[in-house]
């Protein structure tokens, strides 16, 4: 996300290498380049040119420490800066200690029924709360199908009522029942239109002020920039949001929305969504998406999404089998499983320092892994527990099975070998002298 931005960005900072002091004049320069780049990224000229006035302060006449360049030291003046602009910190749902209503705005498009479902899903995931889908879409074709068949793949409940077509009547009925069926948070997925206009307006003014929500938020379509931007704003002088919602934002190039709501619209973003799977959703941390924009990588939120699909108690267990060489393609297949589950993988390198920028260009598809969990599905059980067994005509049949070569079925075997191999050595304190041997761990580095 946003790498045309952040490539502007790198570009913008190299005018500093070489220099030894931050001057007006160098600073002048860049700043004139960092301009160029957000106004490019779709954020509005007011914006972009308060935001270079706030780092020029900053920046003028500092002193570079000796351990840095003049580079590095703007780049940490520059995110901080991002940090501010998009909100500082991370912004927190307003829950209710018994029961809470949230209401779900936006246009038609933005994604707005496919995240009523992620927040649900969420929800019951990480807050342990049991929650209701009230479809109160009365006018879109099949969006009440729609809603139904995100829900059921997160086995949500959803709240309908076919023969009503006053969308307040339908979220009283929607709260009454969720009370009734022991649902201690209801989630009102609200009808859009392709423009706004005066109807749409005050029918979720109507919803708002009969139903009394505890959070409103208001779902953008991170691509459309600027335009999300003016929709935002229309939205809270009738409604007064608590919160807004960047959808779509693994395809959004620029980051322009992201950018600027904030200032703009003095409404937090606390929630994005970066794909269509039900976990596809992350809080959004200021201070981390000013990280990626200046290819700093996301560690703390991979590490989260790790301990989200990870259970502690199996992580050991498995690096027990490690450690004892007993290590299966049945535990592989395991841990495939769950690292599939934490979301895409060119999203999950792009949050590794150094790498985003690598694998930008690279094709790198979502079933990465299907052609190793085909030539393991081809396997007997026997294989996978003893691949010493695997002779030649036995990967010939794993081959065929799996609709692969040979070649990629000794490759998988020669890894997994490997893969033991180092395993072993690390339990006989091979790494500790190989360490040893090669003059130590880095400085820095602490065991």
């Amino acid at each position: 996300m946003f790498e045309k931005l952040s490539d502007k960005l790198e570009q913008a900072f190299s005018l500093l290498k070489g220099h030894g002091r931050i001057t007006e004049i160098n600073v002048a320069q860049t700043l004139k380049e960092v301009r160029r780049a957000l106004i490019d990224a779709d954020v509005s000229y007011h914006t972009a040119k308060k935001f270079v006035t706030q780092v020029k302060d900053k920046a003028i006449g500092q002193d570079v420490l000796t351990s840095i360049n003049p580079g590095q030291l703007m780049i940490k003046i520059v995110q901080d800066e991002l940090t501010q602009l998009m909100g500082s910190k991370a912004q927190e749902l307003n829950l209710d200690s018994k029961f809470t209503v949230v209401l779900i705005a936006g246009l038609q498009g933005s994604g707005k029924t496919t995240f009523s479902a992620k927040l649900a899903n969420y929800l019951h995931t990480h807050k342990k709360l049991k929650p209701l889908l009230i479809a109160c879409d009365v006018y879109r074709p099949a969006a009440i199908d729609q809603l139904e068949v995100v829900a059921s793949s997160i086995s949500v409940p959803v709240y309908k009522d076919l023969n009503e077509k006053d969308p307040v009547q339908i979220a009283q009925r929607g709260i009454e029942h969720a009370k009734k069926e022991g649902q201690n948070i209801v989630i009102i997925d609200t009808a859009g239109r392709l423009a706004i206009d005066n109807q749409m307006m005050e029918e979720i003014k109507c919803i708002k002020d009969v139903v009394s929500p505890s959070e409103i938020l208001f779902v953008v379509d991170s691509m459309t920039g600027q335009d999300a931007v003016n929709t935002a704003k229309t939205f809270n002088e009738v409604l007064n949001y608590d919160g807004v919602v960047l959808t779509k934002l693994d395809g959004d190039t620029r980051g322009g929305a992201a950018l600027t709501i904030k200032s703009e619209v003095h409404k937090p973003i606390k929630f994005i969504s970066t794909g269509e799977k039900m976990d596809a959703i992350d809080i959004f941390h200021p201070n981390r998406m000013a990280d990626r924009i200046l290819g700093m990588g996301d560690v703390v939120s991979l590490v989260e999404r790790a301990q989200q699909q990870f259970d502690e108690k199996e992580a050991r267990e498995m690096e027990k089998k490690m450690l004892k060489n007993q290590f299966t393609f049945n535990d592989f297949l395991k841990q495939i499983k769950q690292i599939k589950k934490m979301g895409n993988i060119k999203d999950l390198l792009g949050m590794i320092p150094g790498v985003g920028k690598a694998v930008r260009n690279m094709d790198i598809d979502d079933d990465a892994f299907k052609g190793i969990e085909s030539m393991i599905f081809s396997m007997t059980e026997q294989e996978r527990n003893d691949p010493k067994i695997i002779n030649h005509s036995r990967r010939q049949r794993i081959a065929s099975g799996s609709g692969s070569k040979i070649e990629d079925v000794n490759k998988l075997i020669k890894q997994f070998s490997q893969m033991g191999k180092m395993m072993k050595m690390m339990k006989s304190g091979g790494f500790d002298n190989m360490i040893k041997n090669s003059g130590g761990l880095p400085p820095n580095f602490k065991q």
